[in-house]
């Protein structure tokens, strides 16, 4: 991507087909093209590519007038970037202390297909690698389990899970080889792997921390089983996080005949997933790291990033030649004005001082820092409505 004072987040999105990929793009798109949307985010979402977003827009529309479903993408992996731009008041100037103009969030889709037969051929089996290759970038990947399978397997749950995450598994196993050059584990690969619930409106009485003790129970050992593969892949495997997060997902909720838009569940989350939620994972492995190489200079080098976007350039910069990554760690927290000068901290982060946090950039019309703040602030009530579980790790 351009150098274009963006700072960019990738999100990679894996599921069976028909779990519900190709209706979640459609629905975080075009829902966020709606005007009372658009008045209440704060943000407008576009589409770099206008054909894509020509495209998601008309699905959305078919979902929300005609009830009519997308058409699922077969065997086709697609990157979607989409920019995230404030949207400012032309009467105000707008802060520019945070180095940073939007957001942009990259969104990876791994054919379902994948999960379920093999390759037809060497040149296929190229495609699958090289597709998976391309969702490296991403910081964080969903994993779909689908409510309606559940349901299906009613009573008898660990039939279904089994099957998707031992699928999953091994078909990494099996490409495991070609992904690593000369056996070297990966410094740069999805960190955080969270477990989300599609089509979570089939199953209305299940919040997400019955979703989580559901999949612990029905298929724990297989969970375990995923993430040592996972971490076969990635260096310093301490910095990873399998199964330890949870999100409940529903692009709409659909009737006979009818399919109401409106009525979404977690779907507006992606994005403050995306651009919040490694920030606060990679400062506590940093710490953890402590100078340990790559992987250290990677967690921090993200870091560094949202930290400009949030004020912290100013510490950043008078502590760049500072010994030790827990020296420079605590100096961005510090920058950043959300947390103490300890790593600890960060988890513990949030409430009324979060809020003062996001009413200064308010006030300062700070608009990056004001949307990242917000981002962190419905993070925290996904929470308290049962929708979201964050790792404490």
């Amino acid at each position: 991507m351009a150098n274009d004072r963006a700072l960019e987040q990738h999100i990679a999105v894996f599921g069976e087909s028909g779990s519900g990929k190709t209706v979640l793009l459609s629905s975080f798109y075009g829902a966020a093209q709606e005007s009372s949307n658009k008045k209440r985010s704060g943000f407008h979402v576009l589409a770099e590519d206008p054909g894509q977003g020509t495209q998601l827009r008309k699905s959305f529309l078919g979902m929300k007038n005609s009830g009519a479903l997308p058409a699922a993408n077969h065997f086709r992996s697609t990157a979607y970037s989409f920019l995230v731009q404030p949207i400012v008041d032309p009467g105000v100037k707008p802060a520019k202390s945070s180095g940073v103009d939007h957001l942009r969030l990259v969104w990876h889709d791994y054919p379902g297909e994948w999960f379920e037969q093999d390759v037809s051929g060497p040149e296929e089996a190229k495609r699958k690698v090289e597709t998976f290759r391309a969702l490296l970038s991403s910081d964080v990947a969903l994993l779909l389990v689908d409510a309606q399978r559940l349901l299906d397997n009613s009573g008898e749950e660990e039939r279904y899970l089994k099957s998707l995450l031992t699928s999953f598994t091994n078909g990494l196993l099996l490409i495991k080889a070609d992904l690593l050059e000369d056996d070297e584990p990966l410094a740069r690969f999805p960190r955080i792997w969270t477990l989300a619930l599609s089509k979570s409106d089939l199953l209305p009485d299940m919040d997400v921390s019955a979703f989580a003790d559901l999949l612990i129970e029905k298929a724990g050992d297989d969970i375990s089983e995923l993430r040592t593969v996972l971490g076969g892949l990635v260096a310093e495997s301490e910095a990873l996080s399998v199964g330890e997060d949870f999100v409940l997902l529903s692009s709409a909720k659909f009737t006979p005949g009818e399919i109401q838009v409106n009525e979404r569940v977690g779907v507006d989350l992606l994005l403050p997933i995306a651009a919040v939620l490694p920030f606060e994972r990679k400062l506590k492995w940093a710490e953890k790291l402590k100078n340990r190489g790559k992987v250290a200079a990677e967690l921090m080098g993200g870091v560094g990033v949202l930290a400009g976007a949030l004020g912290g350039v100013g510490a950043l910069a008078a502590l760049i030649g500072a010994k030790g990554k827990g020296k420079l760690a605590g100096a961005l927290l510090l920058g950043l004005g959300l947390f103490g000068s300890k790593l600890e901290e960060a988890a513990k982060a949030g409430g009324d001082k979060l809020k003062a946090v996001h009413a200064d950039a308010v006030a300062k019309h700070d608009s990056i820092r004001a949307t990242l703040t917000e981002f962190a602030i419905e993070l925290e009530k996904a929470e308290a409505d049962g929708i979201l579980l964050r790792s404490p790790r």
